[in-house]
């Protein structure tokens, strides 16, 4: 188990919390997040998350919300998003990041999920009391070092039957119908993230010309190819922290220039510094 605090700027605090006997979920707690701010990207997991105090803005594909203390946000894998401070307003927060192979199987077992693949949530933030009350007492289950694992466990499934009893999907999901050339050149830059790419090979990927493969591409991701590259890099880098591992080693195993670069991303993507996500 794994809980350290640190000190992102004076005003702020980041603490982090893994335990490896629960791998399928992680919990961050940020304390007047003024100067925590985030560039739009995107994860392989489920987030949700719940202001704690003061209010802050939160973008969610076409979303654009002005979210305060009480209001609890939920984060599909792949939306693109941000959520950042509204001046130099302090706000606080909580988030847990969860695996979606793990929610699928509790969606299986409600029966809302036949084919065990995650169904995505339809709605992206909810102000309803129950969920934000259950969303913060399970964080504090989850931090507290007296309470054991299987416990924690049973917490978090009981929480999570009810976040999708309450607002999972119910109906058949619509079938996706963009172009599927957008998703082979996502598919390809996912395959090849650790490795310098050029946009005329992911365009040669794809078949697609590069004027339509950036405009195409960044409508559909919500970033830019270079932007979607980079933040496989540091999703990369993140799994990777979580074992340990040295920082300047996953900075050239991601496709990071050195430990700099991969400093200067995954600050701009996380709103933490690789040192500090570590622990």
């Amino acid at each position: 188990m794994a809980l350290a605090t640190v000190s992102h700027k004076p005003a702020s605090t980041h603490t982090f919390w893994r335990d490896e006997r629960l791998a399928f979920i992680e919990a961050r707690r940020v304390e007047d997040g003024r100067k925590v701010c985030y560039a739009r990207h995107a994860h392989d997991f489920f987030s949700i998350g719940a202001i704690t105090a003061g209010e802050s803005t939160y973008i969610n594909g076409t979303a654009h919300e002005r979210v305060s203390a009480g209001t609890v946000v939920l984060i599909n894998p792949e939306d693109v998003h941000a959520c950042n401070p509204i001046e130099d307003q302090p706000w606080s927060y909580i988030m847990l990041y969860v695996d979606m192979h793990w929610l699928a199987e509790i969606q299986h077992e409600l029966g809302d999920n036949p084919n065990r693949v995650f169904r995505p949530f339809p709605t992206h933030m909810t102000t309803r009391p129950d969920i934000y009350a259950g969303l913060t007492h399970l964080h504090r289950i989850l931090i507290d070092e007296q309470t054991d694992a299987v416990d924690k466990e049973s917490a978090a499934r009981a929480f999570f039957a009810q976040v999708q009893s309450k607002l999972g999907e119910t109906e058949p999901m619509e079938i996706e119908r963009s172009n599927p050339k957008l998703s082979k050149a996502a598919e390809y830059i996912r395959a090849n993230f650790t490795r310098s790419l050029k946009l005329e090979e992911v365009c040669a990927a794809a078949d697609l010309s590069a004027s339509y493969l950036i405009r195409a591409f960044k409508e559909r991701y919500g970033m830019t190819p270079h932007a979607y590259l980079v933040n496989c890099r540091v999703e990369y880098s993140r799994a990777q922290l979580k074992r340990g591992r040295a920082i300047a080693d996953v900075a050239i195993e991601a496709g990071f220039a050195d430990q700099a670069h991969l400093q200067r991303a995954f600050r701009q993507f996380t709103a933490a510094t690789p040192r500090q996500y570590r622990g």
